[in-house]
């Protein structure tokens, strides 16, 4: 009779898990890269446009408001992962990690792919 482990283990192992841990590193590769160039995005917004403008008001509106929206959706899933985990049914990290870096993932890349197409876009 084989016995499972009361925790999943701390390195994954089997193809499969090592694959969705590897995706996990990817994933937040692209969220610090993302994260990057829209913060530079922004910055050159803010250089070169008036800080009372209706489009710069739009967008810094736009921006609070994402941040608090991936806040609260990233809260859940750790909420979610904690109570799991105090019920007895534990995840592995690389799953839990999946699960609350693509909310922040999801909104990063659709920012920068909307500001770089703005920018891109005005050059033209």
């Amino acid at each position: 009779m084989r016995q499972t482990p009361a925790l999943p283990p701390l390195l994954p192992m089997t193809p499969t898990a090592a694959l969705e841990a590897w995706k996990v590193g990817l994933m937040a590769y692209e969220l610090w890269t993302t994260s990057l160039t829209t913060i530079a995005m922004r910055h050159n917004l803010w250089y070169t446009k008036s800080p009372t403008s209706r489009s710069m008001m739009r967008e810094n509106q736009r921006m609070v408001t994402e941040k608090l929206d991936a806040s609260l959706e990233v809260a859940a899933e750790w909420q979610k992962a904690m109570l799991n985990m105090a019920s007895g049914r534990f995840s592995p990290w690389w799953e839990t990690g999946h699960r609350t870096l693509t909310p922040l993932h999801r909104r990063t890349t659709a920012n920068s792919r909307r500001l770089s197409s703005r920018r891109n876009s005005r050059r033209g």
